[in-house]
């Protein structure tokens, strides 16, 4: 059911006023301008027309054209005021999200940590004592906080990606070129990416496939390829220790125990040294790349020196500036020195769906930034800033809490496996169920293949209380039957299976009769899903409890 459009809107300037957080937004649109469109979305929908975001609010980095409102980038002297909203943002509306404002930024996209803006550092969603991360800060906090059901950002070295860790929320990073940079104020236009923070999973690939496709305006936007998708069992590289060094206390830990999680799963998780990543990831600011923030943004910021430490934020308009120095030599030297980088990382990651790693190492203070600008902000970009110099796609994901604080993981992948990597995700974040099997589904029994086709891992081998029979049914390929008895009954030695839920469902509905799925008591107590048979099919079938379980009973039959 569609969700009211005007009543979500009210909701957001509601919320907006209960949080209180102003340092979210640069500029927030007038009640009453939202909810008129908001009603005309109501009446269409009404009238039967299929808007698939009608219902939907959501906010823009300030460095993103809406009609109507301003763009300043975090500088009020860059302020102008477009007159057509970029691609991505005219593409959302059009399928019925409402805009409710502009949201603060590290000035000129330059930055992780949302503190290097005039308009206020953006405190953390969780703890107003520290980052929200950047430089899409006000997004992702506008979302983490229930202002907005989603908010676009833009991402050249994480910016995507590491608000989205330390806020708890998702963020999607789409293949370079999928979503048009078309009225986006660049920062490294060649690099740079529209993305999307959302609560959920769904919503957020949802918004990042209505703004995909190619657009004239944009020479750099890119048709969408077919995504190969999935193996049976996929196989995900982790990096190997010693590039797992340094990251905040803890955050090794919740990062090997979301592996496991992923592993459970039915996923293959194999570990590669990833030291020519990031490698790469170093020559972002450190190489001649950052002269494309120069040409992006250098003109107003050298035309403008007497506003640095006012309107311009000092780290940014150093780092900007410096992009004047490096030569055409060095560009062309660092341009095949990426490429040999690249080469290296893909054959690293041969045979692997993506790679999983932590979308960030810590979580600094707002004190921490202050006091170290750029060495704090440097160490955040760890696992994300070679991810759009070696053309990759990238979807952070939460994982949990580590000391009260969100901690998150990134799923990074080929250009166009955009959707594999959010079936990887939604593994990751999907429950999964124990299932006890006693039969034909145990490891090398002729229907094991159904359980790991529904990404099923064997936990380990399991026997029931002593209070089940066991029995030999008559069907094909030869299953046996396990009932519980009131009296009389035996251990019966069988396996745990661990299937997302998503496979347990499709896995539970293909069951033919005589089995069914329902609840086994274990030895040591524990309650779990289990096969069962139904009374009906236990007519003459014979009962091999005395063998304690189904392969010593075939063992048995071969001997005879």
């Amino acid at each position: 059911m569609t969700p009211d459009p005007v009543a979500a809107v009210q909701a957001a300037y509601d919320r907006i006023a209960a949080v209180d957080r102003p340092e979210i937004w640069v500029t927030r649109r007038h009640r009453e301008d939202a909810l008129s469109e908001a009603g005309e979305i109501a009446a269409r929908v009404a009238a039967g027309e299929d808007l698939p975001l009608a219902g939907r609010v959501i906010a823009v980095k300030d460095n993103i054209d809406v009609a109507g409102l301003p763009t300043t980038a975090a500088a009020h002297s860059y302020l102008y005021r477009p007159e057509a909203d970029a691609t991505a943002v005219a593409r959302l509306r059009a399928a019925g999200a409402v805009v409710i404002g502009k949201t603060n930024l590290d000035q000129f996209a330059t930055g992780l940590v949302g503190t290097r803006t005039p308009y206020g550092a953006v405190r953390n969603a969780w703890d107003p004592a520290r980052i929200s991360g950047g430089s899409s800060a006000g997004s992702a906090v506008a979302v983490a906080l229930g202002i907005v059901d989603a908010a676009l950002g833009t991402d050249t070295a994480g910016s995507g990606r590491v608000p989205a860790a330390l806020n708890g929320i998702v963020g999607v990073k789409p293949t370079k070129g999928l979503v048009p940079v078309t009225g986006v104020v660049p920062a490294c236009y060649s690099l740079d990416c529209v993305t999307v923070f959302a609560r959920d999973l769904g919503l957020a690939r949802l918004t990042a496939e209505i703004m995909a496709g190619p657009d004239p305006a944009d020479p750099l936007s890119r048709e969408a390829r077919p995504d190969v998708g999935l193996a049976p069992r996929p196989r995900v590289a982790v990096p190997t220790s010693e590039h797992l060094a340094g990251m905040a206390p803890g955050w090794r830990e919740a990062f090997s125990a979301t592996a496991a999680r992923l592993a459970d799963t039915g996923v293959e998780i194999v570990e590669v040294d990833v030291a020519p990543l990031l490698e790469a990831a170093k020559m972002l600011y450190g190489g001649a790349f950052v002269a494309e923030r120069y040409a992006a943004v250098g003109a107003h910021i050298e035309s403008h020196r007497d506003l640095v430490g006012s309107d311009l934020d000092p780290t940014v308009a150093a780092i900007v500036l410096a992009g004047a120095a490096p030569t055409a030599a060095q560009w062309a030297e660092d341009t095949a020195t990426l490429a040999r980088l690249g080469a290296r990382g893909r054959a690293l990651l041969a045979g692997c769906d993506a790679l999983l790693t932590p979308t960030t190492t810590c979580h600094p203070t707002l004190a921490e930034v202050a006091a170290d600008p750029v060495g704090v902000n440097s160490g955040l970009g760890r696992f994300t800033n070679f991810a759009n110099l070696l053309d990759l796609a990238s979807l952070a994901v939460p994982a949990g809490f580590v000391d009260g604080l969100p901690f998150g993981v990134m799923f990074t992948g080929p250009a166009f496996g955009d959707r594999g990597l959010a079936e990887l995700a939604r593994r990751l974040l999907a429950p999964s169920i124990d299932l006890f099997v006693v039969g034909a589904h145990l490891s090398g029994q002729p229907l094991n293949k159904e359980l790991v086709q529904a990404g099923g891992t064997l936990v380990r081998p399991a026997r029931t209380a002593a209070a089940y029979r066991l029995r030999a049914l008559a069907t094909t390929p030869p299953k046996p039957g396990l009932v519980r008895v009131p009296d009389g009954g035996a251990p019966i030695e069988g396996e745990i299976w661990r299937l997302p839920a998503a496979g347990f469902g499709t896995f539970v509905a293909a069951v033919p009769p005589p089995m069914v799925i329902g609840t086994v008591e274990l030895a040591e107590g524990v309650a779990v899903s289990g096969f069962l048979a139904e009374p009906w099919a236990l007519d003459g079938a014979g009962d091999i409890t005395a063998f304690g379980g189904w392969r010593a009973y075939l063992a048995a039959c071969r001997e005879q």
